[in-house]
């Protein structure tokens, strides 16, 4: 217990001292307001650790500590890049995600009412972001309606979205995974998965698609592509049609480019921003000069000018940790991304049900993809899709969800330690 509040008191101490940096740099003096953030985000997590402790004899010891550390970072850059009710939210939100990453770890039931019920939950899913042609708002009121808002408070269906596929896909998959490699149909000189198996899957995962498509959130689209893939190869080995599907995804891009005026801007943007620098490749290039100007160690939280990019709190927070962290900031960034990935790999390696093992792939890679997807866009290395930097952007529905999977993931580490300590061996 010593060693677990030792660990998790260490992503508390860096965001306190970020939370001092900022208070001294834009109100030259210590105001208690200043934090109440950090200090409801170390309440969470004590309390959370202590919890796990008595009711978990087993669990990955790295998780927490990891996302208490991205979580205290994404409020500091709120903090810095946001107004103060932007601050507020996020904290509340923190504190609903606490609870719900403790419920998915704790319930008695064990996952097999995730796994009962796919359909379930998925057509729960499709019904609430469905709501939003008709329901649907943009906080900021202008642009896509993706959101579900009462009472000042807003949620984006698309993000619970994400973990319902991913449980349904790891529910069906491991169902069929045995009918899935060994049944098959001749295609000219290939062999393809039969029909029978392979089109319900194909089917709800690809009315997600359309949904997500007509409400044009082109990045959960790209995510809920790269996430199918990722657990598809990993329940049946056959990379034939990974590869295949990469030919598809280039070809609906090149179509999407002709159809979607969204698409077509942040193409062009990619290849060339600086012709419109100043138009419709602002963004982008503000991006750049930010990471350029942070050069190795950064300007110093608060010293920096992020406020120069439009949304900077949302789709380009990774310019702002470049500008004031610097090049040093944003590899511990991507370092903490890894660490985060590669655990959620090694407890789907320990795993012995094969839904279990599918869900944890599906979660690791989400969280792979999504931050890969954002940073590479922000540092022009492909084109910009928006979706929010896990943990660290502003977006309470985001953070919520992404606090839920860890949650399952502490939850199915304990079953895979709790066996190897049974057999002697070590995780």
């Amino acid at each position: 217990m010593g060693w677990s509040v030792l660990v998790s008191g260490l992503p508390l101490i860096f965001t306190f001292v970020a939370f001092v940096q900022l208070s001294l740099v834009e109100d030259a003096q210590l105001t208690p307001a200043r934090f109440m953030a950090p200090a409801l985000l170390a309440v969470c997590a004590l309390a959370a650790t202590w919890l796990l402790q008595r009711q978990l004899p087993y669990y990955d010891r790295v998780l927490l500590p990891l996302i208490t550390l991205l979580i205290g970072w994404g409020l500091a850059e709120v903090a810095r890049l946001a107004p103060p009710v932007f601050l507020l939210r996020q904290t509340l939100w923190m504190v609903l995600g606490s609870g719900a990453l403790l419920g998915a770890a704790l319930l008695p039931q064990g996952l097999r009412w995730l796994e009962r019920f796919r359909y379930t939950w998925l057509l729960l899913g499709l019904f609430l972001l469905g709501m939003t042609f008709f329901l649907g708002v943009n906080p900021s009121g202008a642009g896509a309606r993706l959101w579900l808002g009462a009472a000042g408070f807003y949620f984006q269906p698309s993000e619970l979205l994400k973990l319902l596929m991913i449980v349904f896909l790891a529910s069906y998959l491991s169902q069929r995974q045995a009918a899935l490699v060994e049944v098959n149909v001749q295609l000219h000189r290939w062999r393809i998965p039969h029909p029978a198996y392979v089109s319900p899957l194909l089917f709800m995962w690809g009315f997600s698609i359309v949904l997500l498509l007509w409400q044009r959130d082109l990045g959960a689209a790209v995510l809920f592509f790269g996430v199918f893939l990722a657990m598809f190869y990993a329940a049946t080995g056959q990379g034939i049609y990974v590869l295949a599907s990469c030919i598809l995804l280039i070809g609906a891009g090149a179509v999407g480019y002709h159809i979607f005026d969204v698409v077509a801007l942040r193409v062009d943007a990619w290849l060339n921003p600086w012709e419109e620098a100043s138009g419709r490749s602002f963004q982008i290039v503000q991006a750049l000069l930010a990471f350029a100007s942070g050069g190795v160690f950064g300007q110093g939280l608060g010293q920096g000018l992020p406020g120069a990019i439009p949304v900077v709190h949302t789709d380009f927070v990774f310019a702002a940790v470049g500008e004031e962290y610097g090049l040093i900031g944003t590899l511990g960034l991507v370092v903490a991304f890894m660490l985060l990935v590669s655990r959620a790999f090694r407890i789907a390696l320990s795993c012995q049900r094969m839904f279990e093992r599918l869900l944890a792939v599906g979660i690791g890679a989400l969280f792979g993809l999504q931050s890969l997807v954002i940073m590479a866009g922000t540092l022009k290395m492909i084109p910009l899709t928006g979706v929010t930097l896990p943990f660290i952007s502003y977006g309470g529905s985001s953070l919520l969800v992404s606090m839920t999977m860890v949650g399952l993931l502490l939850r199915l580490s304990s079953h895979a330690i709790a066996l190897q300590h049974s057999r002697g061996e070590k995780m």
